[in-house]
């Protein structure tokens, strides 16, 4: 018995020597070369992980100049009333933004998160991987194979680390050499960033600070109220004051930086300084060429006029005129935000709104996909829409409907006519605007009603040309058109206005120079305001007193000539092209007295309208 246990034990031993054998035999011809051929299977191996490398460095550099997406979502459009789409374009790159208002005047944010950029990487390498060039060691005889790959991406502060699960089987002659993990890591801030840029946003979210920063340079670079010491009407265009808006943003907003040791802070400069800090260099951008709305309520068309007070009545009791002024904004811009270092960047754009005058309210991601506060979504009502002149021909426009106070776009008619969908409701207002005719704006309750005719009238531009007694006058005049659109023009920086059929009260107002000089005078004037902040968006007001220290001052200019007339235009009259105003002329003011006379005297005046 023990003899055959013994022979069992050679058998089994022997067994297991042979199976051994033919697994060292798999193992050498498979997983190993001779020495000769094992650096030229090395540098496949290396070249691979180069190639993995090469695509996760454009996908970093992708992502930052992107702000995190790879894969940018859906382009929107804006509008006419909201200029952001959904993108920012900078320098070629659509930047998503991560705040913005959509066309419809909703609320949306687009911010990646940590994970959505680590599965952006990973599609990318799992994309591009197959695009890896093997023909250099195609021409030295080898073969290769890859199959699928699968990624997985986790970024830190200071480096991205990656693992793809691709089989790389690389065979030469006899010997062949496989391997499926491949292991990656790259020194790179996208990590770090991502996280600097989303406690500066927070920050944002939480404090408006562009917006307060912002509101500021309104203040210092426009028009918005206070009183001045003058019995002549104070005149702004509203063009430069738009322009000068955003040239102070341009260069107000590229002096802003974040608490850090990344700059050397002059005397007096802390005031740019935010209060979050940093540990990497920090950019803010805004450029006036980028979409931008300014809107402001209390100019007068093309330009905003302050009038004066105490030159109608009493002006010699008061012993001044002064003109005070209040003008509301609403401003809509963009800013990016730049973290950088070295050759990496990662930027962000927010946009930056100000309403009446105050910043957006602070915190706004409450509502960022409140499907409900979006009327636009609903767009259940079919509508038809057609378009006309006063002829009743067709007219193409751009048409959309407003409910309540958000605008939807139905889009542009073809052939006077255009078929859409608009949400239900009551007493909506559909809104035509086509080019050379005047904006229509017509009640429509898409609830019950299906179709709408829209007649626009056709809008001329025509010269104005202006004459006091018999004299052609060509500077210091303001020319108004009050009708259902009030249109102001200045001599001479415009002689041109665009109006349409209709009845207006057309005044003139010739401003010459006077010797009147108002004596050295000191006293308080009190007038009501509107009050800032919050309650000034409800119509709060309150009352604000100047003390006013007025020296012996000369006025240069003053009313000289003018008038004021109602009359019907006729179309046939706008297609001369030009319209002629004859006004008569007042005494040259040499006093106080002879001031306050020629204003109430304007009021009895006339205007002489000839259409040449």
């Amino acid at each position: 018995m023990s003899d055959n246990k013994g022979q069992m034990s050679i058998f089994i031993i022997m067994a297991l020597i042979i199976v051994a054998g033919v697994l060292v035999y798999i193992a050498v011809k498979y997983n190993s070369t001779p020495s000769k051929e094992g650096t030229d299977f090395d540098s496949v191996f290396s070249y691979y992980s180069s190639c993995i490398e090469d695509k996760v460095r454009a996908a970093i550099d992708i992502a930052g100049s992107q702000g995190g997406h790879i894969y940018t979502p859906e382009y929107l459009p804006g509008s006419e009333h909201a200029p952001f789409s959904s993108q920012l374009n900078f320098l070629g790159f659509p930047v998503p933004y991560w705040y913005y208002v959509s066309a419809n005047g909703i609320i949306k944010e687009q911010v990646p998160t940590e994970e959505s950029i680590e599965r952006d990487i990973a599609r990318y390498v799992e994309e591009r991987i197959d695009d890896c060039d093997f023909n250099s060691f195609y021409e030295k005889g080898f073969s290769i194979e890859t199959s699928g790959a699968k990624t997985k991406v986790f970024l830190e502060n200071n480096e991205v680390r990656v693992f793809v699960d691709s089989e790389l089987k690389a065979e030469k002659e006899e010997n062949v050499v496989s391997k499926r993990e491949h292991k990656v890591i790259i020194k790179s801030k996208l990590g770090k960033f991502y996280e600097i840029a989303r406690e500066i946003y927070d920050k944002q979210k939480n404090e408006a600070f562009l917006e307060n920063y912002s509101v500021d340079v309104l203040r210092l670079y426009a028009p918005v109220d206070g009183v001045e010491a003058s019995c002549n009407s104070k005149v702004w265009k509203s063009r430069e004051v738009s322009e000068q808006i955003k040239e102070g943003l341009e260069a107000n907003i590229a002096f802003l930086k974040m608490k850090g040791d990344y700059y050397d802070l002059k005397e007096g400069n802390s005031y740019f300084v935010v209060d979050k800090d940093v540990s990497e260099p920090v950019n803010f951008i805004y450029s006036k060429e980028w979409p931008t709305k300014i809107e402001i309520t209390g100019a007068d068309g093309e330009i905003m006029i302050a009038n004066p007070i105490g030159n109608q009545n009493g002006l010699g009791t008061l012993g001044f005129c002064y003109a005070p002024y209040h003008f509301v904004y609403d401003l809509s811009f963009p800013v990016l935000i730049q973290i950088h270092s070295g050759d990496e960047l990662f930027q962000f754009p927010v946009g930056v709104i100000i309403e009446n005058n105050v910043p957006r309210e602070a915190v706004f991601s409450e509502i960022e996909e409140n499907i409900e506060s979006d009327i636009c979504e609903f767009a259940t009502q079919e509508i038809d829409v057609r378009i006309y002149d006063e002829e009743l021909k067709e007219v193409d426009g751009d048409v959309s409907y407003s409910c309540f106070d958000q605008i939807c776009s139905v889009g542009k008619s073809s052939g006077g006519r255009i078929l859409g969908n608009v949400p239900s409701c009551v007493n909506g207002y559909v809104e035509v605007r086509a080019e050379n005719f005047s904006e229509k704006r017509q009640v429509f309750s898409s609830n019950k009603e299906k179709e709408a005719k829209v007649i626009l009238q056709r809008e001329y531009e025509v010269e104005v040309e202006v004459e006091a007694g018999g004299e052609k006058i060509e500077k210091n005049t303001i020319v108004t058109f009050s009708g259902e659109e009030t249109k102001s023009i200045a001599l001479p920086e415009s002689n041109k206005i665009r109006i349409s059929e209709g009845s207006y009260n057309i005044s003139v107002h010739v401003y010459g120079s006077s010797g009147i000089v108002i004596p050295k005078s000191k006293s308080t004037k009190c007038v009501d305001v509107r009050k800032s902040g919050f309650l000034g968006i409800f119509g709060g007001i309150k009352e604000k007193c100047y003390d006013i220290e007025l020296p012996e001052t000369k006025i240069e200019n003053a009313l000289v000539a003018g008038g004021s007339e109602e009359h019907y235009i006729l179309e046939s009259e706008l297609e001369n092209g030009k319209i002629k105003l004859r006004v008569g002329v007042m005494p040259k003011p040499n006093s106080l007295e002879q001031l306050q006379y020629n204003y109430e005297s304007f009021e009895k005046m006339g205007v002489e309208i000839d259409f040449a």
